[in-house]
Parts: C-alpha cells; sequence; structure tokens
C-alpha cells in the first residue's frame, strides 16, 4: 500500500514535469521518502534546463532575425550597384568618347559604392561574431592590472586616421604614466574604440575630443567627451540597446551596435558605461568606469 502510493506520487510529479507545469514548492520534502526527493531534485534540474533550452532558442532566433535584417540593405545594395555597373559597361561598346567618359565616371561612382557596402558588410558580421560570442560565453573577459596609457594610447591610434581626415584634435588629460586599473585590454581598447569612433563620427570637423581621466574609490573613469550635438534624454534611455540609432544619426554610417558591445565588455569585467545627456552639458559624453 505505501509503496503504491510512493509510485502514484512518482507518477504525479512526471507527469507535471512532462507538462512543464511540475514546481518544486507543491511538494514537501519533510513527507517524502528519500527516493521522492532524488526524483524532486531530477525534475527540478530537468525543468531548470528546459528553460535555459529555451532562452537559448530564442536568443537564437533573435540573432538570426538581426543578421537578417542588418545585412538586407547592405545586400541589396551592392546587387543594385552591380547591376548598374554591368549595364553601364554593356553601353560603352558603342559610345562616342565623349560617352564614354561620363561612363567611367559612373563606373568608378558605382564601384566606390559597392567597395563601401562591402566594408559596411563585413564590419557588421564581424561586429555580430563578437556579440555572439561574447553572449553565448565561448569568448571570456579576463580583467587584470593594466596600464591606462596603454590603452588610450591604443584607442587613439585606431581613429586617428579617420579623426585626421576631419581635422579632429584628441588630448588626454589626468592619466599618470603609471595609473592602473583591472580591465581586459584586447576587449576594453574594443570598447573605447567604439565609443571613440562614434566621437569622432558625430563632431564637426575642426572640433576636438577630450578624454579625461578621474579616480574613485573603486572606479578609474574615462571621460570621452565631443563637441557634437549630444544625447538627449529620450535617447539616453535606449543608447546601449542593440542596433539602436536615433533619428538624427539615422544618415550617418553605423549600424548602431558598438555601443552594445562596449556596455556588454565593460559588464563581464565589472565595469560600466553611462551617457551625460546634452540637458547636462554642450556635446556628447560617455564614462566608462574600470574596476581599479
Amino acid at each position: 500500500m505505501f509503496e503504491n502510493k510512493i509510485i502514484e506520487r512518482l507518477d504525479k510529479m512526471l507527469d507535471s514535469a512532462m507538462n512543464g507545469t511540475f514546481v518544486e514548492s507543491d511538494y514537501d520534502e519533510t513527507r517524502l521518502s528519500r527516493l521522492e526527493s532524488k526524483w524532486k531534485e531530477f525534475l527540478g534540474s530537468s525543468v531548470l534546463s528546459n528553460k535555459n533550452l529555451e532562452a537559448e532558442r530564442h536568443r537564437l532566433e533573435q540573432f538570426i532575425s538581426d543578421i537578417s535584417h542588418q545585412t538586407k540593405t547592405p545586400m541589396t545594395n551592392i546587387k543594385m550597384y552591380t547591376e548598374l555597373l554591368c549595364e553601364e559597361i554593356a553601353q560603352l561598346k558603342d559610345s562616342s568618347p565623349d560617352r564614354e567618359k561620363a561612363a567611367y565616371e559612373r563606373i568608378s561612382k558605382y564601384a566606390d559604392e559597392i567597395k563601401r557596402q562591402d566594408q559596411r558588410l563585413e564590419f557588421l558580421i564581424a561586429s555580430l561574431t563578437k556579440l555572439s560570442r561574447l553572449e553565448s560565453g565561448t569568448l571570456e573577459v579576463v580583467a587584470k592590472t593594466s596600464l591606462l596609457t596603454e590603452l588610450t594610447d591604443s584607442a587613439i591610434a585606431a581613429v586617428r586616421p579617420k579623426a585626421d581626415i576631419k581635422k579632429i584634435s584628441i588630448s588626454v588629460t589626468g592619466c599618470d604614466k603609471d595609473m592602473t586599473a583591472s580591465f581586459d585590454m584586447k576587449w576594453t581598447l574594443e570598447a573605447l574604440v567604439n565609443v571613440l569612433d562614434n566621437a569622432v563620427k558625430y563632431s564637426p570637423p575642426g572640433g576636438k575630443i577630450e578624454i579625461d581621466i578621474t579616480s574613485t574609490e573603486m572606479y578609474v573613469a574615462i571621460h570621452v567627451c565631443d563637441e557634437g550635438a549630444g544625447i538627449s534624454e529620450e535617447d539616453a534611455a535606449k543608447i546601449f540597446g542593440r542596433f539602436y540609432r536615433s533619428n538624427e544619426v539615422q544618415q550617418e554610417e553605423g549600424v548602431g551596435i558598438g555601443l552594445y558591445l562596449a556596455r556588454e565588455i565593460l559588464s563581464k569585467e565589472d565595469g560600466y558605461i553611462k551617457v551625460v545627456t546634452n540637458e547636462q552639458r554642450s556635446g556628447g559624453e560617455f564614462i566608462l568606469y574600470l574596476r581599479k
């Protein structure tokens, strides 16, 4: 009789687990046999595992959707300009010298646009790959004591070519040569470059970007300040979202993933990033906090 009750309870627990309605709190361990307790523990872990699998499936579906959406525009543009290029080449066969010159100019323009879209697509795929590896945990961010000067110097060097084209100066203040913090050099450099790249992109020609290093009890703060339009209160709540781009910058190059990556990287090394809105200051300012 007692064994029948145990089997009946185990059968009920298994049915609820299969139906997705199993809840550990429904079973009082003080009234269960040793076997029932083990059964409850096993089913509890199985339910958790199923939830994790469902979350991973949803993440994968979202990632695939993001890839499809974000690659659609550059792929469409590459196809369109390639077709235009082919048409121009075909028409050159029976063209006069004057028309040939104009056609060659158009061909050059189309080729440049194809190259630009190809670079955009390459950048997008590389960013999505980094994002996927960070979110899935297959890529580990390992923080260790490192020099801040090495970080800032490398980041400035990475964006210098773009800054020089717009004649934008970049300066660093508040950083002693021996100042250190705890961070992963490779990935924190990626985060800082993303922020600096935005500063260059949205700064007016001939402007300046200031990197100011300050220190608190627990963190070293890297302030990146530019002379751009700044960030509104409305955008501040959304700007670190994946693929978010405000209406004001839709015409600028970019895919809206740099700040999201920066936030993910810093959070994995016990740091964080914040934005100062244009209601608080003129121009843009982002602050990266690294653990001491």
